[in-house]
């Protein structure tokens, strides 16, 4: 779904952050009226996020859309852009997959670099907003829905992969996801992908002064949901410790090349969610994850 969740995953205890009132229409739609921390089966967190990310697609593309551009690479709502990193490397002809690719703005980038990219993503929402995205560029970048535990590419067809923000927070195994990644790569392929960083999981997700006090344990995998009356799960998303992802991308094949943890921007004053200048200055927001197939 490119790009941070919008409501309130980890600690969410005192007030709401300003940004969830702009998505107050998605829970609506969806008859959210409470927050529980229970195990969820993948079928559910499935389910309540292509729900989700179809209800809310349009207020986040309104909310986040100048932000991201229409085809522009950002990994964070740091502002971290590939075209100053290059993490991906040179992708002038290369195949490379977006994962979770939201409006698709990233893939559009790709190729106006010379890349040919796929871009995925589970919510048919996002997915039109990216082929809107497509006719206002020209970049006919092809748009597959898939859920990435499971994509209908075939094995060895890419030479990197990416996610700025996508699927991987909301999926009930990343080792399916990494897995599945690894089988449709090349030798050698890039695999490189941002997340919340996982520290910010023991705060309440609020960009003030709130924020900043401890009430979620670190160690607590216990997925954060979003339920309707009957408990019906409406949003999902899960926690994984950084050693979790380690050893994830191990198991899966990848030798891991680095982890940047993106520092706040002098001048950077835009809030996100529970993204701020004032918790930027003291601790990370996220973590983009480098590797590659082994």
């Amino acid at each position: 779904m490119n790009q941070p969740p919008t409501t309130a995953p980890a600690g969410a205890t005192g007030p709401v952050a300003p940004e969830e009132d702009r998505h107050a229409r998605a829970e609506q739609h969806l008859g959210t009226t409470s927050v529980a921390y229970r195990a969820v089966t993948g079928g559910e967190a499935a389910a309540a996020n292509l729900a989700w990310w179809d209800a809310d697609a349009d207020d986040y593309q309104a909310t986040h859309g100048e932000f991201l551009g229409d085809a522009d690479f950002v990994w964070c709502p740091e502002g971290l852009r590939e075209a100053d990193v290059a993490l991906l490397g040179d992708v002038r002809g290369q195949r490379v997959l977006e994962v979770g690719c939201g409006q698709a703005a990233c893939s559009r980038w790709l190729a106006g670099q010379g890349a040919h990219p796929v871009a995925t993503d589970l919510s048919a929402g996002m997915l039109r907003h990216a082929a809107a995205g497509n006719e206002r560029t020209g970049q006919a970048v092809p748009l597959v829905q898939a859920n990435a535990e499971r994509l209908p590419l075939a094995s060895g067809s890419f030479d990197a992969a990416c996610s700025a923000f996508g699927a991987i927070p909301f999926v009930a195994s990343v080792d399916a996801v990494f897995a599945e990644v690894h089988r449709v790569l090349r030798p050698g392929g890039r695999w490189v992908f941002s997340v919340t960083h996982p520290m910010r999981w023991i705060f309440p997700d609020d960009p003030g002064p709130q924020g900043l006090t401890v009430t979620q344990p670190y160690f607590d995998r216990t997925p954060y949901v979003e339920v309707d009356d009957d408990g019906t799960a409406t949003y999902v998303e899960y926690h994984r410790t950084v050693g979790d992802y380690v050893r994830s991308l191990s198991d899966a094949g990848f030798a891991m090349t680095d982890l940047i943890e993106p520092s706040w921007p002098e001048g950077h004053t835009r809030t996100w969610g529970q993204w701020s200048p004032l918790r930027g200055k003291l601790f990370p927001g996220t973590a983009i994850f480098c590797a590659h197939r082994a």
